[in-house]
């Protein structure tokens, strides 16, 4: 993952604690997976909150991630609206 173009995190499947077909398996026993469904695993190290100092999103950064062999997604940050 990037964040305007500087290097986050890094990481690959195969440092995962369990193997994705191992979460497949588990998953399984107990729902049935349908298309378009995302199996969340966390994150790798780099996370913001966790630099020294921190590093938090703020408009107008823009973050992107790219999987090998399924292709890349990027979003800008915007400003939330905090109006009730």
């Amino acid at each position: 993952m990037t964040l305007n173009g500087v290097v986050m995190q890094d990481s690959h499947t195969s440092q995962m604690i369990f193997r994705v077909p191992e979460l497949i398996e588990f998953i399984t026993s107990s729902i049935t997976l349908e298309p378009g469904d995302v199996i969340a695993t966390g994150t790798p190290a780099g996370v913001g909150v966790g630099r020294k100092p921190p590093v938090f999103l703020k408009p107008g950064d823009r973050m992107e991630v790219d999987i090998e062999r399924i292709g890349g997604l990027g979003n800008p940050i915007e400003a939330s609206d905090t109006r009730s």
